[in-house]
Formats: C-alpha cells, structure tokens, sequence
C-alpha cells in the first residue's frame, strides 16, 4: 500500500501502526517521528511566517481567506510521482491543512485509483476512531488494537486518578495568544479528564476567538499556553512579546506553557500524552512529573 498522509495526526497515526515504509507523501507540517522529513513533501504554505507573531500569522491567514487565495498549496508533480494508493485527509479545519475540495481536485489528476479517507474527530473516542479506521483499512488491526487498548487504558487511568483531587482548578487553555482563542474540540474534554474546569470552552464545540474581557470574567486559576503549531520554545517567545494588556497585568494565577503542536493540535496518539501532561500542571500530589521541560513548563 502507498499512503500519502495530508495531516501530520494522521502521519503519526501511520507511524505509529508500523507502517512508516508505506508513506510515499507527507505535508511540510509533518515532523514525527524523527527522520519523517525523508518522506516526499506534496504540500507547501503560502504563508511564510517562520518569524512571524500570532497577530501578524493571523491576519495574514484572514487576508488570505478573505480574498478566496487559500492558505496551502498541494504540489500536484510531487503527489503524482508518489502515485499513492490511500490518502488522509480532512474537513475540520481549513486553517489547520489543505482543504477537502484542494484533495478531490487533485486526485482527479492522478491516473489509477485512489481511496480517500478524510477525518473530523471532535473528541477523544473520535481520535481513536481514526486510529481503528486507519487500521482496518491498513489490515493493520493486530498493531491498532492493543496500541488503542493502552490509550484508552492511560486516559482511563487518569480519570480514575483525579476523583481523589481536593479540588478542580478553574483552567483557560489558550490556543493563540493574539488574537486570543480557546481551546476547541476534545481539549475541553481533556481539561476536564485531567481535573480541571474548562471556564470557557465546551466539549466538541469549535476552537474560537475570545475577548479578553471574556477572560478576565471566566476568573481562571491557571492560564494553559496550549498554542496551535507552536513548540514549546516558540510558544513561550510568543508569550513574552505578547502578553500586554489588562488581562496579564492583573492575572494573579499559575501559567504553564506546553508543547501544542505535539500534543494538543494534532488528533493522533500523543493526544493522550496531553492529557498526562495536564494532569501533572493540576494535580502534582497524584501524578508525579513524567514529562521533560522541553513538554511542559510553569512560567509564572
């Protein structure tokens, strides 16, 4: 089989199956496992912003949506070289990958047959539907149900764990600072299976753009830096050129920052290494640090 994979979750996702040799095309967003970069890369940004700041990545995604220019290009020569088989896609998010129309375009330049699976998880059993479909499609089912058989373990695990919690902190996850957005989709889930209280966002709704009024109302405890395709590095610089205004100033509680583009934005299995790393900024009595520095840390 030879899978072009148009989503680094679903990139991991195939990795994570065994079956990294089957990928003969990945996205220039794809870094994971390390060395994936091998793989042909048959997709492109029309955005450059390596040194940009959240606002300006921002409004240079709005213009372009706006004037109906998209964000991301697929490389039609590259796919076709590729001759894929089985390509991942989606339709959640046209900010976050190629769109599903950009996908049906170009596979009907493709000679022979294709399959297309496209994916839209909102929550965490829907993460681990990826994972099983993926399989089944890949007749890789003996790899994809003892690996689904220990996520599901590990988020049972911590849910058992945080009944035993004296409290639930009041938590903002933020997802981009400038402009500021929530966390959407499965992060408030996880918020909440972690022990916490998400104070604005709702399980399975749409990660959206807030007021920092909003936030100095919702009265959070602890402020997640859980920013979309931002390391942990990147998210921390980003923090400290952007945190102005009256939330910060008077903002007297924990901020953490966290690897986001690992472990929040991408809907594969370190999904759930997420949600550890959450239970270790809520509860640190009841689930010692297993995560390094380079995952996770407390600013203030």
């Amino acid at each position: 089989m030879r899978i072009c994979s148009l989503l680094p979750s679903t990139t991991e996702i195939v990795c994570s199956l065994g079956l990294r040799d089957s990928l003969v095309g990945i996205t220039h967003e794809c870094d994971y496992p390390p060395g994936i970069n091998k793989v042909p890369v048959v997709t492109e940004s029309l955005i450059d912003h390596t040194d940009s700041t959240s606002i300006e990545i921002d409004r240079h995604i709005s213009a372009a949506i706006h004037s109906g220019s998209g964000i991301y290009k697929i490389k039609t020569d590259v796919l076709k070289t590729s001759s894929p088989d089985l390509i991942l896609t989606q339709e959640l998010c046209e900010v976050c990958a190629v769109s599903y129309s950009m996908v049906e375009a170009s596979v009907k330049e493709l000679k022979g047959q294709q399959t297309v699976l496209s994916f839209e998880p909102i929550k965490l059993e829907g993460i681990f539907e990826s994972i099983e479909k993926i399989g089944t499609f890949t007749n890789s089912e003996d790899v994809s149900k003892p690996l689904l058989k220990d996520l599901r373990s590990r988020v049972s695990n911590v849910q058992k764990k945080v009944t035993a919690a004296q409290d639930m902190p009041h938590v903002l996850g933020l997802e981009w600072l400038d402009p500021p957005f929530i966390g959407g989709h499965w992060v408030p889930e996880m918020i909440e299976s972690a022990g916490g209280i998400d104070v604005i966002g709702l399980r399975e709704e749409p990660s959206r753009e807030i007021k920092w009024q909003d936030a100095i109302k919702s009265s959070p405890e602890i402020v997640v830096l859980m920013v979309c395709g931002f390391d942990l590095n990147k998210t921390i610089a980003e923090f400290r050129s952007a945190r102005t205004g009256v939330f910060w100033d008077n903002f007297n509680g924990s901020i953490y920052a966290v690897d986001g583009s690992s472990y929040f934005s991408r809907p594969g299995p370190r999904i759930v290494d997420g949600l550890e790393i959450l239970a270790e900024i809520f509860h640190p009595a009841l689930f010692p640090r297993k995560h390094s520095e380079d995952d996770w840390i407390k600013i203030t």
